[in-house]
């Protein structure tokens, strides 16, 4: 009798504290599937360990990934239920962790979370210290939260995978989208000639971004336009990846986010390239806070949403035919 009473007050005592534990407005998926799994509810605020940084999220970017995990057809098995996606944020330090030494509380901060962990969708998210870097002065937070995801795939794909360089030429893919945007300012920047793909509509903001060649991939054959390139940046796989090998002189590279390349066929002409997926790094967030400082790369958000709302959000980024960047506003 004893023993079922002390079980019974220490579930009493459990309830209690979970009920008094701070919560936050967060958006959390309890199963796989479309978006309307996504639900907009309380949920556990996270307490930093030691060597993590409690951000108060202002603004969190919206991405293919995010409902390619939603959707159970990429990284299903790496988190479990109920997650909250979200991989790019930009806030203010909430508080820190023991052994964090970088950050203080109200540091204007912006960060790549992890894929494995993610948590953006929220008003609280986690960030490793080594993973979280100061938001540059020329964004405001809406327009940083576009940034970290989007733009280190672009910058680990052109200089990390295919080495990238001054005087040699690259063809962007899907050049109006949200990697492809930043692709384009990225090569520009580094002083190659840029050739990217778009329907018609935007061929003007892919020349606006500095595209030298912009090319409407309905109209038009892109493998016609763009020969002898040094680098192909493939987001779109399939027929448009098999085709862009042409595009490419010998030794020249391949780099795609979203089919590997055949390997095989790389061989047989000569070719290189790989299939890669983004890391957090700090150290390249300051380097793309100096280009934004420098007004050599923006991020161009066509829709920004309130956190509530991200269920169309994810319904906007499944068309395939977004300008730039979505974003959800968790803080006016």
């Amino acid at each position: 009798m004893k023993t079922a009473l002390a079980l019974l007050a220490l579930s009493s005592l459990a309830l209690l504290q979970e009920k008094s534990a701070p919560t936050m407005k967060a958006v959390r998926m309890h199963d796989y599937g479309k978006a309307d799994v996504l639900v907009y509810e309380d949920a556990p605020r996270p307490e930093p360990k030691a060597n993590e940084v409690l951000v108060k999220v202002h603004a969190a970017g919206v991405n293919p990934v995010d409902w390619k995990i939603r959707s159970g057809g990429f990284n299903r098995a790496k988190g479990g239920l109920p997650r909250i996606l979200g991989g790019e944020i930009a806030g203010t330090v909430e508080s820190c962790g023991a052994d964090v030494k970088g950050f203080k509380p109200g540091d204007e901060v912006w960060a790549l979370l992890s894929l494995m962990r993610m948590g953006g969708y929220a008003e609280y998210a986690l960030v490793a210290e080594a993973d979280l870097a100061k938001k540059p002065k020329a964004l405001d937070f809406v327009h940083a939260a576009g940034v970290p995801l989007a733009a280190l795939t672009a910058y680990q794909a052109l200089f990390d995978k295919a080495g990238l360089k001054e005087g040699q030429s690259v063809l962007i893919h899907a050049g109006a989208g949200g990697v492809g945007h930043f692709a384009i300012q990225l090569a520009k920047a580094k002083g190659a000639k840029v050739y990217a793909t778009a329907s018609a509509g935007n061929l003007a903001f892919l020349k606006e971004l500095g595209a030298d060649v912009a090319i409407d991939y309905k109209a038009q054959k892109f493998e016609d336009l763009a020969k002898d390139m040094d680098v192909v940046l493939d987001s779109i796989g399939g027929d448009t990846q098999a085709r862009s090998l042409g595009c490419l002189k010998k030794g020249g590279y391949l780099v795609s986010i979203v089919q590997p390349p055949d390997a095989k066929k790389l061989e047989e002409l000569g070719l290189k390239g790989s299939i890669m997926l983004v890391a957090p790094s700090a150290k390249q967030l300051d380097e793309l806070g100096k280009l934004a400082e420098e007004k050599k790369l923006k991020c161009v958000v066509s829709t920004t949403l309130p956190l509530a709302e991200a269920r169309k959000a994810h319904e906007l980024s499944e068309t395939g035919h977004t300008q730039g960047k979505i974003v959800l506003q968790v803080v006016k």
